[in-house]
C-alpha cells in the first residue's frame, strides 16, 4: 500500500529532513525529547516520523540518546556538514570507479571550492597538522570550473586512488 501525502505538502529532498532534525537539535540548549524536535519542526511531521529520524541519525553516530524517564532525550554530537560528509561518502562508496566519481566531482567544482579542496587535502597530509576551518570564498569568487578545475581533474587522474600524487600503503 503507497502511503498518501496531504494535499499540498510539499516532499522533502532525501536527506533534507534529517539535516533538518539535527539543525533544530543544535538549535536546543540541551538534550531535548522527539517531541520538542516534532514542535520545532512545525509540527507538521508525525511523532514516530521524528523517532524514526533520529533513530537513523543515531545509527550514523550524530546524535545520542539517554533515557530520561519512560521516553529518550535525545542530543547533537556532530553538525549538519558532517552529516552531508557521510551521505557523500556513502554514495562514493556505491560506485565501482572512486577515481571516475572523484575525478568528475574535481572538474565540476568551481575555482573557490577547488582552493578550499587544496587547501583541507594539503592539511590532511601534513601527520602533526591541526585541521583549521577554511574560509569559504565570496559569491563573486565563484563561477565555471573552467582551466583551474580542469587542471585539477587531470591532476586527480594522474594521482591515482590517494589522489595526492602518491601511492598509498
Amino acid at each position: 500500500m503507497v502511503a498518501q501525502h496531504r494535499r499540498g505538502a510539499a516532499r522533502r529532498g532525501q536527506g533534507q529532513l534529517e539535516g533538518q532534525v539535527l539543525g533544530a537539535l543544535r538549535e536546543a540548549d540541551g538534550p531535548v525529547t522527539a517531541a520538542w524536535v516534532q514542535q520545532r519542526l512545525g509540527g507538521d511531521l508525525a511523532y514516530t516520523t521524528v523517532v524514526t529520524i533520529l533513530t537513523r541519525l543515531l545509527a550514523k553516530d550524530v546524535v545520542s540518546r539517554e533515557r530520561r524517564g519512560r521516553s529518550f532525550v535525545w542530543t547533537p554530537t556532530a553538525d549538519v556538514a558532517r552529516l552531508a560528509a557521510l551521505r557523500m561518502r556513502r554514495l562514493l562508496d556505491g560506485e565501482r570507479d572512486r577515481e571516475a566519481v572523484l575525478a568528475s566531482f574535481v572538474t565540476a567544482l568551481p575555482p573557490g571550492d577547488e582552493q578550499v579542496l587544496r587547501a583541507l587535502l594539503d592539511t590532511a597530509t601534513e601527520p602533526t597538522a591541526e585541521v583549521l576551518p577554511v574560509p569559504l570564498p565570496a559569491p563573486e569568487d565563484q563561477g565555471s570550473s573552467g582551466a583551474a578545475g580542469q587542471a585539477s581533474a587531470g591532476a586527480a587522474r594522474r594521482a591515482g586512488p590517494g589522489g595526492r600524487g602518491e601511492e598509498r600503503r
